[in-house]
């Protein structure tokens, strides 16, 4: 069996600042760009790391339906392995984050970093078992 291909879409109010947040401030790289021109269609931005097996898919644009509407569970979650980078995390405020608590157990585990429309991103100290 192949391994199934990942996509996680999120709105966004601004598209660059997100991309900036993902790309420059994280260090993705923008694995495709499209323009809605038509009704109903959006704006697109997906990032990603080109070997994953997974990619994170902005939307935006004038006739974005929804507003970004995170809560403090809506988690994009690295598992690093390692001790966080602290230039690394000041990128990421740099390009528009924000460092917040992310509860005893991220805080505990992690960084965690409020993107520009408010989604959590924790940078785990913790390896991914799925044992």
């Amino acid at each position: 069996m192949t391994t199934p291909h990942l996509r996680l879409a999120r709105p966004t109010r601004d598209l660059a600042a997100a991309e900036l947040f993902w790309v420059d401030g994280l260090g993705l790289d923008v694995l495709w760009r499209g323009a809605g021109t038509e009704p109903g269609e959006h704006d697109l931005t997906m990032v990603g790391w080109r070997d994953a097996q997974w990619h994170l898919e902005l939307v935006g644009g004038p006739h974005l339906a929804v507003t970004p509407s995170p809560t403090k569970e809506d988690l994009f979650v690295l598992y690093l392995d390692s001790p966080v980078d602290d230039a690394l995390v000041r990128r990421l405020e740099q390009c528009g984050g924000t460092r917040v608590s992310g509860g005893p157990y991220w805080d505990r585990w992690g960084v965690t970093i409020a993107d520009p429309d408010g989604y959590r991103l924790v940078l785990s100290t913790r390896a991914w078992a799925n044992t």
